[in-house]
C-alpha cells in the first residue's frame, strides 16, 4: 500500500469521530435559532381566544354540576358552550383573527366541553347500572370525538366546505344533552328504560363521528343574499314552535340533523344503483 492511500493515524484516534455516512439534508438547528425572537414572544389574539375559553369553562363546569347531580344544568351548561364555540369562530373570521394557535385551542376545548362532559353527563345519568358496559360506552364515545376533532384539523384544508365527513362532535353532544332536558320536561328522568336505550345510542354517536357520512355544514352560508319568501315564512314558524316547546324543537332539530347525514348515504347509494342498473339495462343487447 502506497503512502498516499494510507489511513491517516488520527482517523483512528480515540478523540476523532468517524462518520461512516454522510449526514443527508440540513444540519438540526436549536429552536431558538429557527424562530426570531419576536415570533417567540408573540401573544394570542384576545377576543376570540377569551370565546374558545368560556366553551372551555362551561365543560369543565358541567362535569362538576353532572357529580352534584344536576344533569338538567350540566346539559345546559354544554348547550352554552356551544353556542361559545359557534361565537369565537365567527368573530375570529370577522375580526381577521384566525391563527393556528386559535385552532388547536378551540379543539382542546371542544374535546372537555363536547367529549369529556356529555360522556360524564350520560355515564352517571343512564349507563351507570351498566357498570363496565357503561363506562366502556362513555370513554368511547369520548375517544371517537377527540378522533373525529384531529381528523377534521388534518383534513380542513383538502375537503369542501359545504359539508362535514363524520358527526360533528358539538352536534353529538347536543343529543346527548336535548335527550337530557327532553326526558326531564316529560317526566321520564327515573324512566328504567333510558339505561338501554342510550348504551346504544352512545355507541352509535360515537360510530357516526368516526364514519365517512357527509353531514351538511352551515358555516360558510351567505345569509346575506336574496332567499325565497318561504324561507322567511318557515323561519317564523320554526321560531315560534321553539319559544312554545323549546324542549321539544330543540330535541327534534337536533334528531333530524343527527338522522340527516345516514339517511341521504342511504338515499345517494339507493340513486347510484339504480342507475348503475339502467346503464346496464341500455348496453346489454
Amino acid at each position: 500500500m502506497s503512502a498516499m492511500n494510507a489511513p491517516d493515524p488520527e482517523q483512528f484516534s480515540g478523540s476523532a469521530k468517524v462518520r461512516l455516512l454522510r449526514r443527508r439534508g440540513k444540519q438540526r438547528v436549536p429552536l431558538r435559532q429557527r424562530m426570531h425572537a419576536d415570533q417567540l414572544r408573540k401573544g394570542v389574539y384576545l377576543i376570540p381566544s377569551l370565546f374558545t375559553a368560556g366553551n372551555l369553562m362551561c365543560g369543565f363546569f358541567s362535569i362538576i354540576a353532572t357529580f352534584y347531580g344536576e344533569y338538567v344544568n350540566a346539559a345546559l351548561l354544554i348547550l352554552l358552550a356551544n353556542v361559545f364555540d359557534g361565537v369565537d369562530g365567527y368573530v375570529a373570521r370577522l375580526t381577521r383573527t384566525t391563527s393556528q394557535f386559535g385552532v388547536e385551542f378551540d379543539s382542546l376545548a371542544d374535546v372537555v366541553a363536547f367529549g369529556v362532559a356529555p360522556g360524564i353527563l350520560v355515564y352517571f345519568w343512564a349507563l351507570l347500572p351498566w357498570q363496565t358496559w357503561g363506562w366502556l360506552a362513555a370513554s368511547t364515545y369520548v375517544v371517537c370525538g377527540a378522533l373525529r376533532l384531529s381528523r377534521f384539523n388534518v383534513q380542513a384544508q383538502g375537503l369542501a366546505k359545504s359539508h362535514f365527513v363524520g358527526l360533528p362532535i358539538p352536534a353529538a353532544a347536543q343529543m346527548i344533552t336535548s335527550s337530557v332536558i327532553l326526558y326531564n320536561y316529560l317526566g321520564g328522568a327515573t324512566a328504567p328504560n333510558r339505561h338501554l336505550v342510550f348504551l346504544l345510542v352512545v355507541y352509535g354517536l360515537a360510530a357516526l363521528m368516526v364514519s365517512n357520512i357527509p353531514y351538511f355544514s352551515l358555516k360558510n352560508n351567505d345569509i346575506r343574499k336574496r332567499h325565497p319568501h318561504w324561507m322567511l315564512v318557515s323561519g317564523l314558524i320554526l321560531i315560534t314552535l321553539i319559544i312554545a316547546e323549546r324542549q321539544i324543537m330543540f330535541f327534534t332539530i337536533v334528531l333530524v340533523y343527527t338522522l340527516s347525514g345516514p339517511l341521504l348515504w342511504c338515499l345517494t347509494a339507493f340513486k347510484h344503483r339504480r342507475e348503475l342498473r339502467r346503464e346496464a339495462v341500455k348496453i346489454a343487447p
